[in-house]
């Protein structure tokens, strides 16, 4: 059964502008080269401002705990996240499962 990491990144006020072009030209770029399992990135427009969601897809927990070594384990990825960190003020991460109705992504 496949699980969802749900990954919320609250920013620093005023440093959004700053992840964005960070995400665009390191952050992305590294995460391509890494198995597709990204659903989505989204931005708070009214309410969440100023956080970074993200939501990832695993077929099950070993297959999650691979797709983050193999992504920790990179270099560039790892240079990214040295200067993404301390623009993040706090990071909230949820594993869920899909209910047993309804659609899933």
């Amino acid at each position: 059964m496949a699980i969802y990491e749900l990954r919320t990144y609250d920013i620093t006020v005023g440093k959004m502008a700053e992840v964005v072009q960070l995400y665009k030209t390191e952050g992305w770029p590294a995460l391509q080269k890494h198995p597709q399992r990204l659903v989505g990135y989204f931005t708070g427009d009214i309410g969440a401002l100023n956080q970074l969601v993200h939501l990832w897809k695993f077929n099950d927990d070993a297959d999650r705990r691979a797709f983050w070594a193999s992504v920790f384990g990179d270099p560039e990825f790892m240079a990214f996240a040295a200067k993404l960190r301390p623009l993040i003020k706090h990071q909230e991460n949820k594993l869920m499962m899909a209910a047993p109705w309804g659609t899933a992504p």
